[in-house]
C-alpha cells in the first residue's frame, strides 16, 4: 500500500512538472491535485526534493552501470520522461537534484570500485570516480536537452571510452 501511495504522488508531481517548475510546486498543491492530506504525503516524503529524489532513484536504481545495453535503456526513458528530467536538471534550488543524481552515482561507483578491488579505495580512484561522473552527468545533461539526434547507445558507448584508465581497467579488466 506505500509502495502504491509514492507512485501515486510521484505521478501527481510529474503531471504538475508539465506546468511548473520544482521551484513553483508547493507540496499543498501535490496533496489537492493527488487527492490526499498533507501528513499522508510526509509520512512518506520529508519534502518536495525528496520525492524527486526517489522519483529519480526509483529509475537509477534498475540500471547496471557497466552495461552499455542497461545504461542506454536508462537514458532512453530519460528522454521518454523528458519533462521530469528536464525540470530536474533546470532545479537551481539550495538543494537540486542534480546534485543528488551525482551523489548517488558517485556512491553506486565507489561501491562497485571497492567490489572489483577488494579493498579500500585510494584517493586517485575516489577522485577519478566523482571526476567521471560530473563528466557523464554534464553530458547526460547536453544530450537530454540540446541532442534530438544522437542514439543513447552512441552516448554511452562514448561515455565509457572516456572513462578515466583506471576506473577502465578495474570496472572491465
Amino acid at each position: 500500500m506505500a509502495e502504491r501511495t509514492k507512485i501515486w504522488i510521484a505521478n501527481t508531481m510529474k503531471k504538475l512538472l508539465v506546468k511548473k517548475t520544482i521551484e513553483e510546486i508547493r507540496v499543498t498543491e501535490i496533496c489537492r491535485e493527488a487527492e490526499i492530506e498533507r501528513p499522508t504525503f510526509y509520512y512518506h516524503f520529508k519534502d518536495k526534493y525528496d520525492l524527486m529524489a526517489w522519483m529519480f532513484f526509483q529509475d537509477a536504481f534498475q540500471t547496471d552501470l557497466l552495461s552499455v545495453a542497461s545504461a542506454a535503456q536508462s537514458m532512453n526513458k530519460m528522454r521518454s520522461d523528458f519533462i521530469f528530467y528536464k525540470r530536474a536538471y533546470e532545479d537551481q534550488s539550495q538543494n537540486p537534484m542534480w546534485a543528488y543524481m551525482l551523489e548517488y552515482f558517485v556512491e553506486r561507483y565507489t561501491a562497485l570500485a571497492r567490489e572489483k578491488a577488494g579493498t579500500e579505495l585510494d584517493t586517485q580512484t575516489k577522485y577519478s570516480i566523482r571526476l567521471y561522473c560530473y563528466g557523464t552527468l554534464g553530458m547526460t545533461r547536453e544530450w537530454l536537452l540540446k541532442d534530438n539526434i544522437t542514439p543513447a547507445e552512441t552516448i554511452v558507448e562514448m561515455m565509457f571510452h572516456s572513462m578515466p584508465e583506471t576506473l577502465n581497467k578495474l570496472f572491465f579488466g
